[in-house]
């Protein structure tokens, strides 16, 4: 009888640990994909100021076609308000990565009339926001790759056993990586009507 309560006790303490550990596990990695996140909205809104200079130079130097620089503008108000729903949890990054795929299409269309206005393409302003552009995308690069490891270790951590058991009874998920969007894959055209 007396080992009997003792074995019961020690397995109630496996699990009483076993359970703590994984629930704090699971804030832990839930708390760095909220980091990583945070890391990657900091780089697009960076991308996000860095437009509205660029078309005001952009209109400023060259005349451009109107529709042009409000389909840049419509497509950064739309990447920014599908940045914004992901992050408060009422989005879905695909829908974040489409609105940025239709805004990457935009400013090619606009970035591409610098070699049909050489005066565009001499404007200081306008290759220092280029080059400003170009590094931002790089580091929105990196921050969509830390957070795919991040969120890698916690879909981990979620789907393994015993982590898999607690996860459901704790109520965490598995949460959704960056991928290229249907379309992606193929180079944007660029027609200056010549």
């Amino acid at each position: 009888m007396k080992y009997a309560l003792w074995a019961l006790l020690a397995l109630l303490a496996f699990v009483g640990y076993s359970a703590m550990s994984n629930y704090n596990g699971f804030i832990s990695s839930e708390e760095t994909v909220d980091l990583q996140w945070a890391n990657v909205e900091t780089q697009y809104q960076r991308r996000f100021d860095l437009i509205p200079n660029l078309v005001a130079t952009v209109k400023g130097v060259a005349d451009f076609e109107k529709s042009t620089l409000t389909a840049v503008t419509e497509a950064r108000a739309s990447a920014f308000n599908a940045m914004q729903a992901v992050g408060d949890g009422t989005g879905s990054i695909a829908d974040f990565q489409q609105s940025n795929m239709v805004l990457g299409r935009a400013m090619n269309g606009m970035l591409g009339y610098s070699e049909r206005y050489p005066e565009l393409k001499a404007n200081q302003n306008f290759s220092d926001l280029q080059a400003q552009l170009e590094g931002t995308e790089n580091r929105i690069t990196v921050a969509r790759k830390d957070f795919n490891g991040a969120v890698k270790t916690h879909n981990g951590n979620v789907r393994r056993f015993p982590g898999a058991m607690w996860a459901g009874l704790f109520g965490f998920d598995v949460r959704d990586y960056f991928e290229a969007v249907s379309g992606s894959e193929a180079a944007p055209s660029v027609d200056f009507g010549a």
